[in-house]
């Protein structure tokens, strides 16, 4: 690779370029990236991290509420965002050196500017024009949020990415989308103190999740005061004199003084030349790869949100690990993206691993489901009239759990070790001789015997 400058130019510093550019290093290889914003990607900078951070804050409210049923009395609490917003930026600007240092130390080549593919075999810096020769390209540019060009008003709204950085709290806040990025912002301005409305065109908030999830969340929201528009989306926004009119679809209208769209993201590929190159890209602008990340041009590699595999920061993470090893490690690393644990952080916050009901039954000829509704004993003596649901999914041959869900504090946290067990196999009847930890929330699952309901697979 004598001919080259180096043996790996990684296209974006997010998570899964910057794991990859690392551990190829490690490896040995040459490696050089590129970056033309902040270090660390949608994660760290305006995802991930400053999300959780915010969901910690607004929680407090609960926090303050719930005090006086244990014999605490507190002045009015009060609230301040700029305050917030500047111990966020603080902390994101920590975890961003964190990332640039540990990619100099790993003695990977870090380029502070945007990059396009030039040829196969080369990419050029946008701002400096210097054009670089490697022998591998891995483009990890992840996704960004999107907002339709022609949507009426598009200039009054905003995404996740501003919805960090307001220059103070709004009063009222419309919320348009029913993914994870809508729940999670409105818990987060609903407990914060805002008026908050989520306008989703399904039927119900969080496609794809367990139905019982959805349902309790819904509930849930509902109870915190948020509303739920659902089966229809927002025509247009206007100036008014009182903030913003926003015109529904179905004709209704709502006062806001601000609206975010979180109607989906769309893989960052605009301005890298792939087109030009003859790079395959899917029906919404991601990378085709095989199996082992490489496209269909030899010497191009792609990883992350910009493919089409789940767009969660761990499967980036893993992806680029793996892609490094494969390619300049030797090592074959194979990734299964079944048994994935995923977290919605609203309030109450989700955590789920496996399939849910409705997919389970595509999958076991029978399915026993348990499932177990209760008030915690925090909610119980702090008066909140909140239910914390637990589920679970068997397949009735095999006993094999297929799917865990939970909606409550800590689910998150719950999660994350259910699924190491489901990793492995695990049934019900191993859960059931696990001697519970009392008194505790997550006994539930190793106490759960009787089945709520038996679903029969419909197709042999």
């Amino acid at each position: 690779m004598a001919d080259h400058d180096f043996d790996l130019f990684v296209i974006g510093g997010g998570s899964g370029g910057v794991r990859a550019a690392r551990i190829a290093a490690g490896h040995g290889a040459r490696v050089a990236l590129a970056e033309a914003d902040r270090f660390g990607g949608t994660c760290v900078i305006r995802g991930c991290v400053p999300k959780k951070l915010l969901v910690y804050a607004s929680r407090f409210a609960d926090d303050f509420a719930d005090a006086a049923g244990f014999g605490w009395t507190i002045e009015q609490p009060r609230f301040d965002w700029a305050s917030l917003i500047e111990a966020k930026d603080r902390e994101i600007a920590r975890l961003e050196g964190i990332y640039r240092s540990n990619l100099v130390n790993a003695g990977v080549t870090v380029f502070s500017e945007r990059a396009e593919i030039a040829a196969p075999d080369a990419v050029r810096l946008a701002r400096s024009g210097r054009q670089i020769k490697a022998a591998k390209i891995l483009i990890a540019t992840g996704g960004t949020p999107f907002v339709d060009d022609d949507f009426s008003g598009r200039d009054l709204v905003i995404t996740s990415n501003e919805a960090f950085d307001l220059p103070h709290l709004p009063e009222r806040i419309v919320i348009v989308g029913g993914g994870y990025i809508a729940i999670e912002f409105a818990g987060i301005f609903a407990g914060l103190g805002v008026d908050t409305t989520i306008v989703y065109r399904g039927d119900k908030i969080l496609r794809g999740f367990d139905e019982d999830l959805r349902d309790a969340l819904t509930e849930a929201y509902q109870k915190r005061g948020i509303r739920i528009v659902t089966d229809t989306t927002i025509a247009s926004v206007k100036k008014s004199p009182n903030g913003l009119a926003v015109e529904l679809g179905n004709g209704a209208m709502l006062d806001a003084d601000q609206v975010m769209m979180a109607t989906g993201r769309r893989p960052n590929v605009a301005g890298l030349g792939l087109v030009s190159h003859g790079v395959t890209c899917g029906w919404n602008g991601h990378v085709v790869v095989d199996d082992e990340f490489r496209t269909n041009v030899p010497g191009i590699f792609a990883v992350g949100d910009v493919t089409d595999r789940p767009a969660l920061t761990p499967v980036a993470i893993r992806d680029g690990h793996a892609f490094a090893d494969r390619e300049f490690g030797g090592k074959e690393r194979d990734i299964d993206y079944e048994m994935v644990p995923t977290a919605v952080f609203s309030t109450p916050e989700i955590g789920t691993v496996g399939w849910p009901e409705h997919l389970a039954a595509e999958r076991a000829r029978q399915l026993d489901v348990y499932i177990s509704r209760f008030r915690t004993m925090r909610a119980t003596l702090g008066g909140r009239d909140e239910r914390t649901l637990m589920k679970l999914v068997v397949d009735r041959q095999t006993d094999r759990l297929l799917g865990c869900h939970i909606l409550g504090p800590d689910a998150a946290e719950i999660v994350q070790m259910a699924a190491i067990a489901m990793r492995m196999n695990v049934t019900k009847s191993q859960f059931d001789r696990t001697m519970p930890l009392h008194p505790s929330a997550a006994e539930e699952l190793v106490t759960m015997r009787t089945k709520r309901t038996e679903v029969a697979k419909a197709a042999e």
